[in-house]
């Protein structure tokens, strides 16, 4: 079944995923301002009941919602077996006092299950505790089979209400599967959703898969294919499963990524000895170099706005991370880490931070600092972590961690502020995620 976006949600219901009135017939308010980002900051205690209706339905959703919000650091779901009442019935106010005493904040009611017509209705209620008014509500009809998307869809609502920030719970992102002995590593593209769920396979592992990197603005997907001769750059539709080949380049190909807008990729290529960036139009497939010297520059990654570029390089004698305009010019270097190597920078799609890979001394951290190069701050720091992807929303950070001996890496998910860390599920080893954009 070809994935449905949310209008299409809106579609397929023949109606609308609008907002429900007030059970106490008053209109909604507006939910408080929090500072998530302060220095003070303490997790917003909500409660998620589960979905009346259907009661498997209804408790795995409400379990779904619960495992975003834990892993989004932000929010913090309180323990079921507190509630006074699992199921309430979303038609009726509750009862401010039973979740004051547990000390939620907010309160999540809902109901979920089949129509006459067989597709599932969802609707659910957020309510803020303190005021006693419900702040959000809204209700989908759709397939059965996107229970689990709405559930991201309704986390992604109440996470912005209660936030003011973007959700990214309604994501996917693009890995490589690896499985086998560590000598001869069979390595797929895979994709799944952003907790690990869902995972499906889209290369057979007949040839080696690497960097694959999510579109910032559409479901494709570019990525490097090593088989029989030089190696290749695909260019890949999740949803048709149409798939392309860029081009063939001679040497070696490193780290195709696309710009903003999802019309350009860029990359480095290696040939002569020297390693550099190139950009080319996926329309007319004209290829335009953007550095000419006998260094190793590489993993470039657009501005959200496309107006510069952040690479690593080595030009200055030690691999280090350098900004410059869209379209070639100088360099500036902005990484100054003492006796540090930097590698693998991507802007982040607000604009605010560039993450990184640092080693140093051994250890290899997942960082941030600002475009200036200033604020630089290590989020987490292990044996081997590397390859950082940024959320749509800008607030996480995923990179996989190598072990080291006879095991494989695994993904992890990061906020920014690195107040936690968590791991991704994935079926066997897992490498070089890329996070895709909310679906809309």
């Amino acid at each position: 079944m070809p994935l449905l976006t949310r209008r299409a949600f809106a579609a397929s219901a023949g109606a609308f995923a609008a907002a429900l009135a007030s059970p106490a017939g008053g209109a909604r308010a507006q939910p408080r301002e929090l500072d998530i980002r302060g220095g003070s900051f303490r997790p917003v205690n909500i409660a998620v009941t589960n979905f009346a209706g259907d009661a498997q339905q209804g408790a795995a959703m409400s379990e779904i919602i619960n495992n975003n919000f834990r892993r989004s650091v932000y929010l913090a779901p309180l323990d079921p077996r507190t509630f006074a009442d699992r199921a309430p019935n979303p038609d009726q106010a509750p009862n401010m006092d039973q979740w004051r005493m547990i000390s939620a904040q907010y309160l999540v009611t809902g109901r979920t299950g089949r129509g006459p017509d067989g597709r599932m209705r969802t609707e659910f209620r957020l309510w803020d505790v303190t005021t006693g008014q419900q702040v959000a509500g809204q209700q989908f009809v759709t397939d059965p089979n996107n229970s689990r998307r709405v559930a991201h869809i309704v986390s992604d609502a109440i996470f912005s209400r209660v936030t003011g920030e973007k959700g990214c719970f309604d994501t996917r992102v693009v890995f490589i599967d690896e499985t086998g002995p560590k000598e001869s590593r069979r390595k797929r593209l895979a994709i799944m959703d952003q907790d690990g769920a869902n995972v499906r396979y889209l290369s057979r592992g007949d040839d080696l898969v690497l960097t694959p990197r999510f579109s910032p603005s559409s479901q494709d997907v570019t990525y490097m294919a090593f088989g029989q001769g030089d190696p290749r750059v695909f260019l890949l539709s999740i949803e048709t499963g149409q798939r392309e080949v860029v081009g063939n380049f001679p040497g070696m190909t490193f780290s195709p990524r696309f710009s903003p807008d999802g019309q350009r990729i860029i990359m480095s290529l290696s040939q002569g000895g020297a390693t550099n960036l190139f950009t080319m139009d996926l329309r007319s497939r004209t290829t335009t170099r953007l550095t000419d010297g006998s260094a190793i520059d590489t993993s470039p990654s657009y501005s959200p706005d496309g107006s510069q570029v952040v690479f690593e390089s080595d030009r200055g004698g030690g691999q280090q991370i350098y900004v410059m305009a869209a379209g070639g010019g100088g360099a500036k270097r902005i990484s100054f880490g003492s006796n540090a190597r930097y590698s693998t920078p991507v802007w982040s799609p607000k604009g605010d931070f560039i993450a990184f890979t640092r080693q140093r001394a051994g250890a290899f951290g997942i960082g941030v600092m600002r475009p200036d190069g200033s604020g630089e701050r290590i989020i987490t720091e292990g044996f081997h972590n590397e390859g950082p992807t940024w959320s749509p929303n800008g607030l996480y950070v995923m990179f996989f961690r190598e072990p080291g001996g006879q095991g494989g890496p695994k993904i992890y998910m990061a906020d920014v502020s690195g107040r936690g860390e968590f791991p991704v599920a994935t079926p066997g080893f897992a490498s070089d995620p890329s996070w895709g954009p909310l679906l809309s």
